[in-house]
């Protein structure tokens, strides 16, 4: 362990010190190098390789490879004078501080080179010069002896008058230190008499006769001569200066100038042979003598018994902690110089057997600060001689403890003691022990609390693994103890490597807490620029508490301002900005009526266009493969953009703070690069550049290129806000939008630049091979200006119930000279928006005239897909076109309508030939009326049908009142069955009423084959009104004639799940209205009609035919005579789509003569019964009465009979009719029913089919004939 930094310092500090006292003249010829005499032997005297045989206590000899001799003036040997130590420590710190200012400029270290730097490097050098003058503060204390005298060397010139004297003078008691005449060190120690020779004064022969008379008088082996200061001219330089380290308040080139090479061989050689043949077989004597005597008294059992009867009267002596108990010539102190010069002389066990044994004496007499000091040698013996390692941290730990017992006293020396334990514990890579015996010695003066806690920082950077936390978290502690000693340069320099540590972490508050007291400790050394920089990083402190950021914020700007100038920081993080919301919309043939038509998704409007937009020559081509045909190729890759049409940009703002934020001149950064033909582009540099520094300037021609919109507003706590930045081209060339700029109060100015950030150009370009890079999409090739048309929808609401029918304007203007022709438009929803066919001319009576009686002009009834203006519409100057739009709100929910207007334009730019206007619109649609319907066939009508109509009103307040029910076409005719009153008592139908009736509709068709003009019906059958009588004065709405009928033909498109021509189904449309409210006020933009459409309804039957049979009901016949035959007609009607096969098979034999009760088991349907009469019933009962039992001749004879053929069977076509008569013969007089039959069917899809695909048999309808006997 002698190599470890322990050990070197041991070797330095614990070794042999020499006295020196020398006469002023000496001084005086030393001085002209720029040292004293002391200062110039300092670097000589430190022997790495001096090879002196020693030999202690025992006879083997030992070799002593390295020695340190340490020298001091009679006047330094006291002990240091606290406050002076202070200012001496504080100046090693202050004199760091200022080496390290330059490097506080540049960038903190990261961990990452922390980590990898060996361990040397890692804690700063100056801390090893700041413990030894630690160490330094506790020299020549009375506890200890290695600081005690070994020799003294006394030094005269050759230029005194009488230098013999001279030196019997200096070692007068009275100019020796107090601590030798005190008797706490002993005087009698080795004298060494040294005679200084000067080369530049002085002569040779009188300075050997000098050294003559002192050999003579003192000793032949006690004198030395040294001759100095050889150069004349004292202008020597030496590369390799050995004083620069021990002296830096002189110049290092005028340090030994005067000495030359041959005085610094003379000055090592003296210094080596005063070691090596003086002061080292001194001390080894002087172990021998007293290991002899300490022997001869204290080892053994009987001296150790005589010595505990001794000093067992002393144990109750009060503890000492001031003075000293013990001379130099007491035992105990003799055990002690015992051990300190073993100790030097690198004997240690000889060293750790002294202390042993005056350790006991020590703790019985309660001398802790002599026990603790014992402890702490015993403890670096130990370690330097690698012995037991848990023995060494005994000792350190018993003599830290005790040290600090003492209190206050025993600080200082238990400092000491902790720093070199710590040592200790690093030579062994303990340093996570280490630091916290660092933390232990803090103390409370704040400067040695600073030091002691950086160093403990080091030592958790050290461990494996290195725990960064508490090393981060030490660095900070430790900057803060700077801080309050005004050490403003350590405190910066320990928060930039904490800076390390945190700025990757989520420790927002410690992170917060660091930069911005690194920030205000830049701005106190005057580095406002650095200063600046770290306070920025606190801007984002939305997890402070709003007392704190007000704090952060306040001292910022007050930063800021002490600069005297604005600051351009790129990245500012006040405001934060969030690209993920960058927009970019700019509109080069695709423009746009509003925001919200810009918002929407590119691929709604391209599918939308898809059939709008022409196409090349060369087959079908997009606008994209059109633009890079005529674009240079240097550009295809641009964006295009119109001169005079802004570039919009919509970025999103975000104040991290609680704590509101004014934020001012917000502009976008751009460059364009202005060219005289877009077409001129493909080989020419760009040849001006605008730089977009000036903003919110009504530019002129000549001035800028292009003019920025400039915003200001103010950001709440955590307020998010979306602004548009625009930036408006005043010139052809190319367009580069680069980023965005702010100003926080007046004196910061934030840049966020947009190269590497992904953008949303809401315009994106068709599919390409390659994808535009972010500086692709805010690149734009500005073209001269084009005409724009710009369009707005009049009235139209943001809300409206299921049905509403409203009347819109669509008012289109170009404010360019240059005209637009062959205007087109396309709807998303057809459904839902019907364009008129003519411009508007009066503003109509909405809804009257809708009303039968007012002049209309047919709408195309056909769903449209392209609505073509006529080919004479024109738009140029100030003139507007107003035309007509019918909006029908057909589905509840949320609905996006979207329009595109396709314009062309002529002679105005070979890269655009048209333009689209875009427009977008949401509408809410609130549920109303719900509507369905049931249809069922007559069973004895063929041409009639029962309809149930259950309306539910599913609004959430609303009431609506039902005004007319309409069929669609000429074919079905509509008749109530019930009073309008009793349908509907109320007048209107609540909100979540459902209400249920019935109307009889009926087939006006002839035949299968007629058309709907040749119907029987007159339209007016095809409406019935649904209002009271009160309101009967009303007019029904034209369902044939006006937009209804188109939004109609929609609803069967968009519901197209049955043969339209199919005459099974059947169309309705109710017309209702909004109930009337007691506020007209509120009635202004409600719904005035409102229609419900029901489409495909079909006719419901379970079987595909339905029959009826015809005849008398009445007859009178003389039975007398004969039997009575009646003829019958059985009309019979395919209801289906397919071929149909029917066979009637007839049954006689009725014995029952009684009505039956109808039975509907196989019926379908309502059934018509004729109404009998109370007279006829009695009639039947009667005649059954007496024919209920009958003869027995009688009995099995039926009383009719169907005298047709039994079976007949019939094929008939699809959807027609066929009639088959029949017969019955009535033998006797009653009421029959003539249900006594059966259909059986079959269906097949084809005719002659071999197969058929369905089947079945249906019962007789029941039909009653009564038969009276003629009088």
């Amino acid at each position: 362990m002698v190599d470890s930094s322990l050990g070197k310092m041991l070797l330095e500090e614990v070794s042999p010190v020499v006295m020196v006292l020398c006469t002023p003249l000496v001084e005086e010829t030393f001085l002209k190098n720029g040292l004293s005499f002391v200062e110039t032997l300092k670097p000589f005297c430190n022997f790495s390789n001096i090879d002196v045989p020693v030999r202690t206590s025992g006879d083997q000899l030992y070799r002593l490879k390295k020695f340190t001799l340490r020298l001091f003036n009679a006047s330094d040997i006291k002990q240091p004078n606290v406050e002076v130590a202070k200012q001496r420590l504080l100046h090693v710190i202050t004199q760091a501080g200022e080496n390290v200012f330059h490097d506080l400029k540049s960038d903190p270290p990261q961990i990452t080179d922390i980590l990898s730097n060996p361990e040397s490097e890692i804690a700063p050098t100056w801390f090893q010069y700041y413990n030894k003058e630690l160490i330094r503060t506790l020299s020549f204390s009375d506890h200890e002896a290695f600081d005690h005298p070994v020799a003294c060397l006394l030094v005269v010139s050759s230029k005194e008058e009488d230098p013999l004297n001279k030196f019997v003078d200096l070692f007068n008691t009275n100019r020796l230190p107090s601590l030798l005449n005190d008797g706490i060190m002993d005087p009698k120690i080795l004298k060494h008499y040294l005679l200084v020779h000067d080369n530049q004064d002085a002569t040779t022969e009188r300075t050997s006769k000098v050294l003559s008379e002192m050999r003579s008088t003192f000793g032949n082996n006690e004198c030395n001569l040294l001759c100095t200061n050889s150069s004349k001219e004292g202008n020597i330089e030496h590369q390799a200066n050995p004083w620069a380290s021990f002296k830096s308040s002189v110049p290092a080139e005028k340090l030994g100038c005067a000495l030359t090479g041959d005085d610094i061989v003379e000055i090592k050689d003296l210094m080596q042979e005063f070691a090596s043949r003086h002061i080292i077989p001194y001390m080894e004597q002087k172990v021998r003598d007293l290991n002899q005597q300490i022997s001869a008294t204290r080892k053994g059992l009987r001296n150790q018994i005589k010595n505990l009867w001794w000093r067992k009267g002393k144990d109750d002596v009060p503890e000492s902690t001031k003075g000293s108990m013990y001379t130099f010539s007491s035992t105990e102190s003799q055990i002690r110089i015992l051990g300190d010069y073993a100790f030097m002389l690198h004997d240690y066990e000889l060293a750790l057997s002294s202390y042993r044994l005056i350790s006991t004496d020590y703790k019985l007499d309660k001398a802790w600060k002599h026990y603790a000091g014992v402890q702490e040698m015993m403890g670096l013996a130990y370690f330097i001689s690698d012995q037991s390692i848990k023995e060494a941290e005994y000792c350190m730990e018993n003599a830290f403890s005790t040290y600090m017992k003492l209190g206050k006293s025993g600080f200082q020396n238990a400092t000491r003691c902790g720093l070199w334990w710590a040592e200790m514990l690093k030579a062994r890579d303990q340093y996570k022990e280490a630091a916290s015996v660092y933390f232990r010695i803090c103390g409370e003066e704040p400067l040695h609390a600073a030091v002691m806690l950086e160093q403990s920082s080091y030592c958790f950077v050290l461990t494996k693994p290195a725990m960064l936390h508490k090393y981060g978290f030490h660095l900070v502690l430790s900057g803060d103890h700077y801080k309050i000693c005004d050490q403003v340069n350590h405190a910066i320099r320990t928060y930039r490597s904490a800076i390390s540590v945190y700025e990757s972490t989520t420790w927002s508050h410690i992170k917060d807490h660091v930069y911005f007291h690194i920030g205000q400790w830049y701005a106190i050394v005057g580095m406002n620029d650095v200063a600046v920089r770290n306070m920025l990083r606190v801007l984002d402190c939305g997890n402070q508490s709003k007392s704190t950021q007000e704090i952060f914020l306040r001292d910022f700007f007050d930063i800021v301002k002490k600069t005297g100038m604005k600051h351009e920081v790129v990245g500012l993080r006040l405001p934060v900005i969030n690209m993920s919301s960058l927009q970019v919309i700019y509109e080069d043939h695709r423009t746009y009526a509003s925001q919200a038509s810009a918002l929407v998704e590119e691929t709604i409007w391209e599918s939308l266009e898809d059939d709008i937009i022409p196409s090349l020559n060369s087959g079908k081509s997009n606008w994209l493969e059109l633009q890079s045909k005529l674009l240079p190729k240097k550009y295809k890759e641009s964006n295009v953009c119109v001169v005079g049409e802004s570039v919009k940009v919509d970025l999103e703002f975000r104040n991290p703070l609680l704590i509101s934020t004014s934020v001012t001149s917000v502009s976008l950064i751009c460059e364009l690069t202005a060219n005289s033909d877009d077409l001129k582009l493909v080989d020419k540099e760009p040849s001006s550049l605008s730089l977009g520094t000036e903003h919110n300037q009504v530019t002129t021609s000549g001035v800028s290129s292009f003019t920025l919109s400039e915003m200001d507003f103010t950001l709440g706590g955590g307020e998010k806000k979306l602004v548009r930045l625009t930036v408006t081209p005043s010139e052809e060339g190319i367009l580069k939008i680069v980023g965005v700029r702010w100003e926080l109060s007046g004196s910061i100015v934030g840049v966020h630049y947009f190269q590497s950030v992904p953008t949303k150009a809401k315009t994106n370009k068709a599919k390409k091979k390659n994808k535009l890079t972010p500086t692709d999409a805010l690149k734009f090739l500005v073209i001269k200006s084009l005409p724009r048309l710009e369009g707005s929808i009049d009235h139209l609401p943001d809300k409206m119930y299921a049905g509403d029918l409203r009347y819109l304007v669509l008012e289109l203007k170009n404010n360019s000279e240059s005209p637009i022709k062959n205007l087109k438009m396309k709807i998303s929803h057809p459904r839902f928006v019907n364009p008129e066919s003519h411009e508007e001319e009066l503003t109509p009576a909405f809804p009257d005239c809708l009303k039968k009686g007012h002049e209309q002009n047919i709408v195309q009834r056909e769903t449209i897909s392209i609505f073509a203006f006529p080919k004479d519409v024109s738009l140029q100057g100030d003139r507007s076109l107003r035309w007509p739009l019918w909006l029908r709100a057909a589905i509840p929910g949320t609905i996006s309508l979207y329009f595109t207007i396709y314009y062309e334009m002529e002679n105005v730019s070979s890269i655009m030939k048209y333009r689209t206007l875009r427009m977008h619109y949401n509408l809410k649609v609130l549920p109303s009326l719900e509507t369905s319907f049931e249809i069922t066939p007559s069973p004895s009508r063929l041409q009639e049908f029962l309809v149930r109509m259950d309306i539910v009103n599913r609004a959430n307040s609303n009431a609506f009142e039902i005004h007319q029910l309409s069929t669609v076409g000429c074919r079905w005719g509509i008749s109530l069955l019930q009073p309008v009153d009793t349908i509907l008592p109320s007048k209107s139908l609540l909100p979540g009423q459902a209400l249920s009736c019935f109307f009889m509709i009926k087939d006006c068709r002839k035949s299968e084959t007629e058309e709907e003009k040749t119907m029987s019906v007159p339209p007016s059958q095809t409406d019935i009104k649904l209002i009271t009588p009160e309101d009967d004065d009303e007019k029904l709405y034209d369902i044939v004639n006006s937009p209804l009928a188109s939004f109609h033909e929609s609803e069967r498109s968009f519901s197209g799940t049955s043969d339209q021509s199919s005459p099974n189904t059947v169309d309705f449309i109710l017309i209702s209205r909004l109930a009337k409210s007691s506020n007209p006020s509120a009635e202004q933009d409600l719904p005035k009609i409102l229609s419900h459409h029901s489409c495909h309804n079909r006719i419901r039957s379970s079987i595909p035919l339905s029959w009826s049979l015809d005849g008398p009901k009445t007859m009178n016949h003389d039975f007398s005579t004969s039997f009575c035959e009646i003829k019958l007609k059985m009309v019979i009607r395919n209801t289906s789509d397919g071929f149909l096969s029917v066979s009637i098979n007839t049954i006689d034999g009725l014995q029952d003569t009684s009505a039956p009760t109808p039975s509907s088991e196989n019926q379908s349907g309502w059934r018509y019964v004729p109404a009998i009469t109370e007279e006829m019933k009695l009639t039947s009962d009667v005649m059954g009465s007496r024919l209920g039992k009958p003869p027995a001749s009688m009995e099995s004879s039926p009383p009719f009979i169907w005298s047709g053929s039994s079976s007949t069977k019939v094929q008939i076509q699809p959807l027609s009719t066929t009639e088959i008569p029949l017969q019955i013969s009535v033998f006797s007089p009653g009421t029959y029913s003539l249900s006594s039959y059966k259909l059986v069917w079959e269906l097949s899809e084809h005719e002659n089919a071999p197969s058929s695909t369905s089947s079945g048999t249906c019962e007789g309808y029941p039909y009653y004939i009564t038969v009276l006997q003629s009088e």
